[in-house]
């Protein structure tokens, strides 16, 4: 009995052999499928699968890719994906990778989107989502204080995020400058008062699972291996992938064209997502609702339900807010507005990612010539700390929507207030998960809506 179980351990803590691509691909495709719960559900996901069950990479490894993965601009978790796609198999596997954590989502919200635009004014639609919408603005106060719980440590970054919550509250500063801004303020006060602008990424791994196939050992594999030539082709082919669309849609619908300006939008969205999704999400209804009027303040809150929802990166809301805007103005004519939805949605989703796979590809050779923890630096702190602020406006911002829905001039919508409140103690409270509360919510706004 003594040798089967000494066998079976010595076979559990053995080595596992190597992953084809083949297999790779499968497993990458289930987990764009499975991704639910946020950057944090994501990444947890990741680390049970890769780490502790199957042992493709060392939890020393996983965590140094996660650091320099929260470091850059982007989804995280979908970065983390590309990493390590590719550390296993070159580019192909990172590009494979970053595709299928985001395909399914797309798809489903592709889906999701026309019947929301189809059909939101049915009563039963209409009912669901008067309950998401209150769970909606729990949700984005709830991830304002997830982030500044983590953030917010000491007085001086408390009064950037109070002054970034001003700057968009009161003045409608854009947000880019307010990243700018807060960038500056770090770079100075990390000279001037490093101590009160040093943070730290994800520690270092206290555990080992077993020998993983990358381990804390393993080289890095040639292709992992910095070139200043690879690093000029990736510069090149990037360049490329994002002019060539860019130069199209320039070309048959002038650089005014709705889909040219989503193009160059999302492009600029896609580098100033630091902190996450919710921090682009101002970003987004400015440009989105304020600027361009793609679409309405409410459908940019049902939006934010149905990403809520779906599996993949939150960003992805961004396939939801192009499809609505091109399906609603008819770019292809009134007879092909859901191909016009579609496509706008596709296009959006290519440029909001594109610069995820270039940093990561670019970058991976940078990140595997040193296994010591990365840091944050002072600027992205003090970033971090704007992002409260401006999450903060947001959730003010969707409250006002929701329960005034006709301006303060109107009625407060008491039962959206109960909902909300209801939503925010189970989410603080009893810290329920976010697909809960939402179809909890739906339920009773369901219900609500109809014995009206």
């Amino acid at each position: 009995m003594s040798k089967v179980l000494a066998s079976a351990v010595e076979e559990d803590l053995s080595r596992p052999e190597a992953i084809s691509l083949r297999e790779a691909f499968w497993f990458w495709l289930k987990l764009g499928f499975i991704s639910f719960g946020g950057p944090a559900g994501q990444i947890s996901i990741m680390h049970q699968e890769l780490v502790e069950r199957r042992r493709w990479i060392s939890e020393r490894r996983f965590l140094h890719a996660l650091n320099y993965c929260m470091l850059l601009p982007g989804p995280e978790a979908q970065q983390l994906a590309t990493y390590i796609g590719w550390l296993m198999h070159r580019t192909w596997g990172g590009v494979i990778a970053g595709v299928l954590f985001v395909l399914p989502s797309l798809f489903i919200l592709i889906a999701l989107s026309w019947m929301y635009i189809a059909f939101g004014e049915v009563p039963v639609v209409a009912g669901i989502f008067y309950g998401i919408k209150p769970a909606v603005t729990a949700i984005v106060l709830q991830a304002a204080h997830r982030i500044g719980s983590r953030a917010l440590k000491n007085n001086w970054l408390w009064a950037i995020a109070a002054a970034s919550f001003a700057a968009i509250f009161a003045f409608n500063v854009p947000f880019p400058l307010i990243v700018l801004g807060a960038a500056l303020i770090g770079y100075i006060g990390g000279r001037l008062a490093p101590e009160k602008f040093r943070t730290g990424g994800h520690s270092a791994a206290k555990k080992s699972f077993g020998p993983a196939l990358i381990d804390d050992d393993t080289p890095s594999p040639e292709h992992a291996r910095f070139s200043w030539l690879k690093l000029a082709m990736l510069a090149l082919v990037g360049a490329v992938l994002w002019a060539l669309p860019m130069g199209i849609l320039t070309v048959l619908f002038g650089w005014d064209g709705t889909l040219t300006q989503m193009g160059w939008f999302f492009t600029k969205a896609a580098l100033l997502t630091f902190g996450g999704a919710y921090a682009v999400l101002p970003y987004v209804y400015q440009g989105a609702v304020g600027h361009y009027g793609w679409l309405t303040p409410t459908q940019m809150i049902d939006g934010l339900a149905l990403g809520e929802t779906t599996p993949g990166p939150l960003i992805m809301v961004v396939a939801f807010v192009g499809f609505v805007g091109a399906y609603v103005s008819q770019l292809f004519g009134a007879d092909h507005v859901f191909l016009a939805g579609a496509v706008a949605a596709s296009l959006v989703t290519w440029f909001t990612f594109l610069p995820s796979f270039l940093f990561i590809l670019a970058g991976g050779p940078l990140v595997e010539s040193t296994h010591n923890e990365l840091k944050f630096t002072a600027p992205l702190t003090a970033i971090t700390a704007a992002v409260v602020g401006v999450i903060l406006n947001l959730a003010c911002f969707f409250g006002y929507h929701v329960l005034w829905p006709k301006g303060f001039s109107g009625s407060l919508e008491w039962p959206s207030v109960l909902i909300a409140i209801a939503a925010a103690i189970a989410l603080f409270r009893f810290k329920r998960g976010v697909i809960q509360v939402l179809m909890a919510c739906a339920l009773v706004g369901l219900a609500v809506h109809l014995l009206r």
